[in-house]
């Protein structure tokens, strides 16, 4: 029975060496293989006895003249005694002799000696006409057994036939039909054609009970391999039947009664067994020798002589598979070789197996080979990790190797009967690499154990142990767990996982609980932090909590580092602090390149927070509550530095620009500080993020009050970015403001700028002036920056312009050049769209400046036309008829260049006079005056006490078409209380627009006028801007005229109770 040690137990590989005496013999029996050769070599064999002769000597270590008497010992014994082994396997396609067209075949064969036969091949020769009874003695024939009524016989039979000499002696076979005498009666009852009928008559002329001749086979033994299985053609003895079928049969060129000791005293398969073991271990060996690894091949010298040493052995297929098997399942346990040569034996005996064909000697040796294996082989997967090291790139394969030859002879029908109380192949494993990894851990323990004792010492010695454990699951879980699951349903990976976390757990727990007796130093801080992130990858293998069948032991183990947290919060303030403070100093405060426009402490600065993040999701802290009060201490970490960044980089500033007199690089360092901070405040942005605030509001509801953490964290944040906006203003304000002075002189120039300079001329300088500094602090400053440098110079240079503006009210030319540059400047900071929207641009500042350099700007008499355009409006707009109104029709006649004008009446006037009445009437002037000097005001007759007078007068004004269609152009209807004494009194103005008269816009004379109703209405009583600013021009005598009639209606307006709409 197959005995099984414990999977962990320590065996000692079989020695494949022999001793000397029974190498001496061994070598003998090889060399007596090659001298006695028989038969063609086959195709991939050694040819000459030479080349294996010297091949024999180098396998077994024969120094020349041991090998020369050896040689000569051996020609000098007795030759074996030569034989044949037929086999008849079977024939197809013979000839019918009997009546019922069947034959009952059987065969003649023997050797014949000393006569060789003609050609070179059976297919070539003559056919020979004598037969094996006539050329062979009786006593040296043999024959087979009839098979009965067949033309496709089959015998299987073996016979050993001896010779002498291979080289004069040939094969030959006779077929027979086997003929019984039968009556006339029984040979007609089986008549089924012709044919029958006419082998009747051919047998009645034959003599009582002659067989018939069916071909025979003739082979030259010299033309014979070793082994030869063949289908051989049935030759005749005359041309009649040229085809007669064909003959199966198989060759062996034996030995019997061999010389050599080996062969006299042992088993056939034992000195086999032997000589493979020899020379498969030297061919292990010598590719050793040149670096390389045995594949399995056997050198074409070496399986030379073991096939001809089988087949002259005349070892069974069988007994050369297990002689295979016991050499190689013992070689591998001693040299390195390829498991998959093991494969080839296994598949043979479980082919051929038999257990009864084996004696109860070598029953034992094949289960003793078993047991050995399979010990060995656990051996190796105990020791897997050292055996078959990931280094090595073929490890994989050769583990792959190994298990698939352990499943396949556990597999064996021989096994199963040999190794009945053998454990199942996986439990086995398993249990093996149970021990196996409890034995590594041990192992690597060992290899960590510090040189110096003490506390910090023994940390790192746990980490580099955990950290080899990670790295051993890793290779578990990416290699080996796929070979150990696809081959034996062994999950190696989960096993591993729950023997080590035990271990682990126990060690660091009692790591953490001596190091909580006493304060943690930064240096101890340090070390448990690694420990702990070690542990969480550790963890992050194993399965989840749904996937677990219990409680693992490491489980809650953060709790073991809870004394550590304030010393890793101040440990991860300090180096960041220590970083800032260390990247601000080294800084030059110059931008790292034309697209990246802040400068090296930024870069740091933002790397240094990515660093803290990275901490936080390092710790990622399970408790809940705890979770949120660490992330809290990291925003407020990280806001403190941010805030003590700012003061180290404008400090930095400061001290680079004392010594600097150019202001153009204060400047600049100026503009890189701005950058910088925007750059801080974009980093700062993205901590709910990095700190995934998101996922710990999730995690934190449960235990916090709700809107704690919007109230804490995000509190924080905004006060920390709400700083960082202070000072980048701040900065930028700090720009803006040495670009102001440098604005509101060129703009207070523009004024002064002789009359004859053409306002685009005068401009120039400011323009150039902006364009050299907007440009460099584009190219200075990052885009937010720059957009903000740009409102606050845009708010100021409307204001500069404001003020300018209302010290040239009175100058024309001065507000021209005006209006003119706030175009230009619009244009500029505009600049295409990469500087202010147009949202940003056209404030209320800037369009009342617009609208009252448009106002500035123009001449006195573009001023009264706009004044018109303006009460032409107003006109348009007024519905109510408080004061009164008047109809009127009018019309122009082309032809006549003449503007007729019917007044028809006036309805609702105000009463003006004491007795509750008016005196109306109207006056009609063409306005702007300007326009048409030459036309006088015309009135209507006056009306005694009407308040709705029919007027019925019509007016003509001789006037070209052109000025009538002009803006402001209108027919100003002023409606008057006559007084007799005083100063007529105003009812009210109506404004009728020149362009909208029927015949002023087309060649057409009109037809039918319509009436036109207009509205009284009055002067603004608060002042008019454009008469306010007529009146500024005291020098312009055409527009004080106008002004001092306006200002007087509007008085006349301003005397009369009440109001309309009062």
């Amino acid at each position: 029975m197959c005995s099984l040690g414990h999977p962990g137990s320590q065996l000692e590989p079989p020695s494949h060496h022999l001793s000397p005496e029974e190498r001496a013999l061994l070598y003998e029996e090889a060399l007596y293989t090659v001298l006695h050769r028989l038969g063609q070599p086959e195709p991939s064999h050694v040819r000459e006895a030479s080349e294996l002769l010297q091949y024999l000597q180098e396998a077994f270590h024969m120094e020349p003249e041991e090998h020369q008497q050896m040689l000569q010992q051996v020609q000098k014994l007795e030759k074996p005694v030569f034989c044949l082994k037929a086999t008849v396997k079977q024939a197809k396609g013979i000839l019918g002799k009997d009546v019922s067209g069947f034959s009952d075949p059987y065969c003649l064969l023997g050797i014949e000696q000393g006569v060789g036969v003609q050609g070179g091949s059976p297919g070539s020769r003559h056919r020979q006409k004598a037969v094996v009874k006539h050329t062979i003695p009786e006593e040296q024939t043999h024959r087979t057994q009839v098979i009965a009524q067949t033309l496709n016989p089959v015998w299987e039979e073996t016979f050993i036939l001896e010779f002498e000499d291979i080289s004069n002696s040939s094969f030959h076979l006779d077929m027979w039909d086997m003929d019984t005498v039968e009556s006339v009666r029984q040979k007609l009852g089986e008549l089924t054609d012709l044919h029958g009928l006419r082998r009747i008559f051919k047998e009645a002329r034959k003599d009582k009970g002659q067989d018939d001749f069916l071909g025979n086979v003739v082979v030259r033994l010299q033309d014979l391999r070793c082994r030869e299985d063949q289908w051989y053609p049935l030759e005749p003895c005359t041309e009649t039947y040229p085809d007669r079928g064909q003959c199966h049969l198989q060759f062996q060129l034996i030995h019997k009664r061999r010389a050599p000791a080996a062969s006299r005293s042992q088993p056939s398969y034992t000195v086999h067994l032997h000589l493979l073991q020899q020379l498969v271990s030297h061919e292990v060996t010598r590719h050793q020798a040149g670096s390389t690894s045995w594949d399995g091949s056997l050198s074409p010298q070496a399986a030379t002589i073991l096939f001809l040493h089988a087949t002259q052995k005349d070892l069974s297929d069988f007994h050369q598979s297990l002689a295979q098997w016991l050499a190689y399942s013992r070689l591998y346990q001693s040299l390195e070789f390829p498991s998959s040569c093991l494969l080839h034996p296994i598949t043979s005996i479980e082919y051929q197996w038999i257990q009864g064909r084996l004696k109860g000697e070598q029953l034992e040796e094949l289960t003793a080979s078993f047991s050995k294996l399979l010990a060995y082989g656990l051996s190796l997967l105990r020791k897997f990790r050292s055996v078959f090291p990931l280094s090595v790139p073929d490890s994989p394969a050769r583990l792959q190797s190994l298990l698939r030859v352990l499943v396949q002879m556990c597999k064996m029908k021989a096994f199963r009967e040999l190794c009945p109380d053998s454990a199942p192949l996986p439990r086995l494993v398993t249990e093996t690499l149970r021990t196996g990894t409890v034995e590594w851990f041990h192992l690597k323990q060992q290899h960590h154990q510090p040189m110096v004792q003490g506390m910090l010492e023994a940390g790192k010695a746990l980490l580099s142990l955990v950290q080899d454990i990670i790295g051993d699951l890793h290779q578990c879980q990416h290699t080996w767990n796929k070979i150990f699951q696809n081959t034996l349903k062994v999950d190696l990976f989960s096993m591993a996982f729950l023997e080590l976390q035990w271990l682990v757990a126990k060690r660091v727990q009692d790591h953490t609980a001596v190091v909580a007796g006493s304060p943690v130093s930064p240096e101890m801080g340090e070390s448990l932090f690694q420990l702990y992130v070690s542990l969480k990858e550790l963890c992050q293998l194993g399965p989840g909590p749904a996937e677990r069948d219990g409680v693992l032991a490491l489980d809650g183990f953060h709790r073991w580092f809870r004394p550590a947290i304030p010393s890793w919060l101040q440990k991860t303030y300090s180096v960041a602090l220590a970083r800032v403070q260390r990247a601000v100093q080294m800084d030059e405060l110059v931008p790292l390149s034309e697209l990246t426009k802040h400068s090296t402490s930024a870069v740091d600065l933002s790397t240094c927070f990515a660093q803290i993040s990275h901490t936080a999701r390092q710790l990622d802290w399970p408790d809940p509550e705890e979770a949120f009060m660490i992330t809290v201490k990291f925003v407020e970490d990280t806001c403190r530095l941010a805030l003590v960044y700012c003061s180290l980089i404008k400090a930095r500033a400061r001290e680079l620009s004392a010594g600097q007199k150019d202001q153009g690089q204060a400047a600049n360092m100026l503009c890189v500080v701005v950058n910088d901070m925007e750059q801080l405040r974009l980093v700062i942005g993205k901590l709910p993020t990095q700190l995934a605030w998101e996922a710990l509001e999730q995690r934190v509801g449960a235990v916090l009050e709700q809107g704690q953490l919007q109230n804490t964290l995000h509190a924080q944040l905004q006060g920390a970015l709400a700083g960082l906006g202070h000072e980048i203003r701040t900065g930028v304000r700090t720009l803006a403001e040495q670009l102001e002075v440098g604005i509101a002189k060129h703009i207070q120039k523009l004024v002064g700028v002789k009359e004859s300079v053409l306002p685009e001329d005068a401009i120039l300088p400011l323009m150039k002036f902006l364009e050299v500094k907007l440009c460099y602090l584009n190219t200075n400053l990052v885009q937010e920056n720059f957009s903000s440098l740009l409102t606050l110079l845009w708010t100021h240079t409307l204001t500069v312009l404001m003020e300018v503006a209302a010290s040239q009210r009175s100058c024309p030319l001065a507000s021209s050049r005006l209006k003119i540059a706030l175009q230009n400047l619009e244009i500029c900071f505009y600049a295409e769209g990469c500087g202010l929207p147009p949202a940003a641009l056209h404030t209320d500042t800037f369009q009342a400046l617009q609208r009252d350099l448009e106002l500035q700007a123009a001449s006195s008499r573009e001023l009264i036309q706009k004044y018109f355009c303006s009460r032409i409006q107003q006109q348009a707009e007024t519905a109510s008829e408080e004061l009164g109104a008047v109809t009127v029709k009018a019309s122009y006649r082309t032809s006549e260049q003449k503007l007729r004008v019917e007044l028809l009446s006036a309805s609702s006037l105000l009463p003006l006079d004491s007795n509750g009445s008016s005196d109306p009437f109207v006056q009609l002037t063409l306005e702007p005056r300007h326009e048409f000097p030459e036309l006088a005001p015309r009135e209507t007759q006056k009306h005694k006490k009407d308040l709705h007078p029919l007027f019925d007068e019509t007016f003509e004004f001789l006037v070209p078409a052109e000025p009538c269609q002009r803006d402001g152009a209108c027919l100003l209807l002023t409606v008057l209380d006559h007084d007799t004494l005083g100063a007529d009194d105003l009812e009210g103005e109506a404004f009728l627009p020149l362009r909208s008269v029927p015949g002023l816009t087309g060649t057409e004379e009109p037809g039918e006028v319509p009436q036109t109703r207009l509205p009284l209405t009055y002067p603004a009583l608060n002042g008019d801007p454009i008469l306010q600013l007529l009146e500024s021009r005291k020098g312009d005598r055409e527009a004080q005229v106008f002004v001092r009639l306006r200002r007087q209606r509007a008085k006349q307006a301003s005397q009369h109770a009440p109001r309309p709409g009062q």
